[in-house]
């Protein structure tokens, strides 16, 4: 796709099917690739091989999924309502941090199926934001937590950055996960 050919996506003031052009439809683009490769390692896989930990990280494909699909729906939260949308990861308690591990595994009452719905919603919302949001310029300060420096913003714009550069990561860890299941890759 070139900047010329625009990407459908829907705009929530405009009703669906508005054509989003330029830099939106490149954030568009950007993180639909992001999403396909994570996605595409789950293919054809069962909810116990989605729950395998085929490495010493306790990172199994389901979680990923989950913790990708929180990534994106917090990082929404923040761009429409700012910090406070957030945790302080400054005062977070015990349970709050095991409530934070559980993100990344699939539980025994969890789906693959269900978590790849959950994820979709969360992209589907995201890419109505990217399409309607007036100012990508839009900035909030970032919520305390000991990995971002004391006082700094981020614009709308690198929050989409984050959110791209956050899933082509962990596609990449699934790609190991996966490879190590059965030997499937996502590419090659």
């Amino acid at each position: 796709m070139t900047n010329n050919e625009p990407t459908t996506a829907p705009d929530p003031a405009e009703g669906p099917g508005t054509a989003v052009t330029g830099e939106r439809a490149e954030w568009l683009e950007s993180l639909a690739g992001a999403r396909h490769f994570l996605r595409f390692t789950t293919r054809d896989l069962t909810d116990e091989q989605a729950r395998a930990r085929t490495t010493d990280s306790e990172l199994c494909l389901g979680g990923l999924i989950k913790h990708v699909t929180s990534v994106e729906r917090n990082w929404v939260d923040f761009i429409r309502n700012g910090p406070s949308a957030t945790k302080d990861f400054m005062n977070l308690t015990e349970a709050d941090w095991a409530e934070r591990a559980d993100e990344f595994r699939l539980l025994p009452d969890e789906t693959l199926a269900g978590v790849l719905d959950a994820y979709a919603d969360a992209a589907r919302a995201t890419d109505e934001l990217v399409a309607a949001l007036p100012d990508l310029d839009l900035a909030w300060p970032l919520p305390r937590a000991p990995w971002f420096e004391p006082g700094a913003r981020w614009s709308a714009r690198r929050v989409l950055m984050h959110i791209a550069t956050e899933t082509a990561q962990h596609a990449g860890h699934a790609d190991i996960i996966r490879e190590s299941i059965d030997g499937a890759k996502s590419m090659g």
